[in-house]
């Protein structure tokens, strides 16, 4: 296990935020860079990256860089004097990095959690019950028969494990009242329809030349023959039901905040 504690203690933070990403990340940069910083980079700056007194890593509030390549320049090589040690990030590493935490920082004023009537694009969340969200999940949410968090749970849906990591709580929001309203391609479901009439549906895993990879609504994992494939569709909609009309407003917000306290596995 890399035993290296990524201080960014070079990155103190200022009053501007950087307001444009300079790359477009994948969401697979993305899972990749929150995994890395919660178990390289957590350890001084917290979950949240607000442990560091000053500093508000999630909110790109920086001082000493203000470009993506300054950013990954500092966490591989450190910052002579200070508390920043250099890493053995790859620059791929270092990079997913930079995604997610570019990819955590709002929007706009306004995003995120905060008062009613805030300014800006997206969606104001009031902030919830965490514990009475954990409850929502495991019940009345019915969140429980489908996604898998720490371990626990069918892998029907997308893990959840890390989601408060990758997620803002307007993004959340959106999924749980709306949620084929932006349906992520990594977590697209496919219809195949077999020459001899029958039907497949499930989760794509992969795919190439000869072979389909899916995971059936049943768990399992199913892998079929090209040649034996008439149609491959992939289908529009989520899967998961709204909860509109089944949770009210409060219970939405305490839902919201049991998602966004799951930060990844914790010993």
């Amino acid at each position: 296990m890399r035993q290296v504690l990524l201080c960014l203690a070079g990155l103190i933070a200022t009053g501007a935020v950087v307001a444009a990403q300079e790359h477009s990340y994948t969401q697979a940069d993305i899972e990749n860079g929150s995994r890395l910083y919660q178990s390289s980079c957590a350890g001084c700056h917290g979950p949240g990256g607000d442990m560091v007194p000053g500093i508000d890593l999630l909110r790109n509030q920086f001082r000493r860089a203000t470009s993506d390549v300054e950013i990954i320049r500092i966490v591989r090589e450190g910052i002579a004097g200070t508390t920043m040690p250099p890493s053995s990030f790859s620059a791929t590493e270092a990079g997913a990095i930079v995604a997610f935490l570019r990819s955590a920082a709002p929007s706009g004023p306004g995003a995120g959690f905060g008062p009613p009537g805030g300014r800006g694009g997206r969606a104001i969340v009031p902030p919830g019950d965490m514990a009475k969200g954990r409850a929502l999940f495991a019940g009345k949410g019915q969140c429980a028969t489908c996604h898998r968090v720490n371990g626990v749970g069918p892998r029907l849906a997308p893990e959840l494990t890390d989601i408060g990591t990758i997620r803002q709580p307007a993004d959340l929001q959106e999924k749980i009242l709306d949620p084929s309203k932006n349906v992520r391609p990594a977590n697209r479901s496919v219809e195949i329809v077999m020459k001899d009439g029958s039907k497949i549906g499930g989760h794509l895993l992969n795919q190439d030349t000869f072979t389909i990879q899916v995971l059936d609504t049943r768990e399992r994992l199913v892998s079929v023959s090209r040649a034996d494939v008439r149609d491959v569709t992939f289908v529009k909609e989520s899967p998961m039901p709204s909860s509109r009309g089944k949770l009210t407003g409060d219970e939405v917000n305490d839902l919201v905040a049991y998602l966004i306290s799951l930060k990844g596995l914790r010993p």
